[in-house]
């Protein structure tokens, strides 16, 4: 093998790529959620989004170099339509977050039902909206919300891993940015941006189930629109770079 060849980054399989999103995304569900679930009436809605946040941090750090961290349904459609990311990559992609987030969603139920008194009419964690809404928030605020905090976090995403930005720190502003989404948010849809996240947990309680087309829809469409505006608006072109853990930033760029 030359020195050249030995140097030359390891391209982790689709296999393993989706495997980082299953896990991710199980952590950022068992500690966001589960937060919310087991402990929000002693953090508060900071408390459950700081938790959001450092999953997503914490994850990014560990398996971002794999996968790229999207943990996000919504994530890989908007980096797709920026030409970061291969549609035929998505399906793939999307049923290892559902599944991921699904099975943390099952543990938090196992633990949340050992304690004495629990009922899922206390609340898991779900989005929603009139009735379902943490502070009785219609419709089109939620979808408002939804699509242009789902916009935002894409844009985040892709300026922060941009060549040019501080190497390394990526996985924060990612991080703080979903933090500061949830600080907004909570009170009026309990927060999605993330279809994976409120799926997994609307398996549990039909009527949150009954609402979940509009966290499936809302940050798909607001990250949609940012993959698609991102290049137009900023002047970056980085169609044909994965974020993911197979291409290496061209200093060229």
């Amino acid at each position: 093998m030359s020195r050249d060849t030995a140097s030359r980054p390891v391209t982790p399989t689709l296999v393993h790529r989706s495997a980082a999103e299953a896990v991710g995304t199980f952590w950022l569900v068992l500690l966001g959620c589960g937060t919310a679930v087991l402990a929000g009436d002693q953090v508060g809605f900071a408390g459950v989004a700081l938790a959001f946040g450092l999953s997503v941090v914490t994850m990014a750090y560990a398996v971002g170099h794999v996968s790229g961290g999207h943990f996000n349904p919504a994530v890989t459609a908007g980096l797709a339509a920026a030409g970061r990311f291969a549609w035929k990559d998505l399906p793939a992609y999307v049923v290892a977050q559902v599944a991921g987030g699904s099975a943390a969603a099952g543990v938090l139920y196992v633990i949340a039902s050992g304690r004495p008194g629990f009922s899922l009419a206390g609340g898991f964690a779900t989005n929603g909206y009139g009735d379902l809404s943490p502070t009785g928030y219609g419709l089109a605020a939620v979808l408002v919300a939804e699509v242009v905090l789902t916009a935002g976090f894409l844009y985040v995403i892709l300026g922060a891993t941009h060549h040019r930005a501080p190497v390394g720190f990526a996985p924060l502003a990612i991080g703080l940015a979903l933090t500061a989404i949830h600080l907004v948010s909570i009170p009026v849809s309990n927060t999605s941006v993330n279809p994976a996240r409120s799926l997994a947990v609307a398996w549990f309680d039909p009527a949150a189930l009954g609402q979940v087309w509009v966290f499936l829809a809302a940050p798909t469409v607001g990250a949609l629109l940012a993959g698609v505006t991102f290049a137009v608006v900023t002047g970056v072109r980085r169609a044909g770079e994965d974020v993911d853990g197979a291409v290496e930033s061209d200093p060229r760029r």
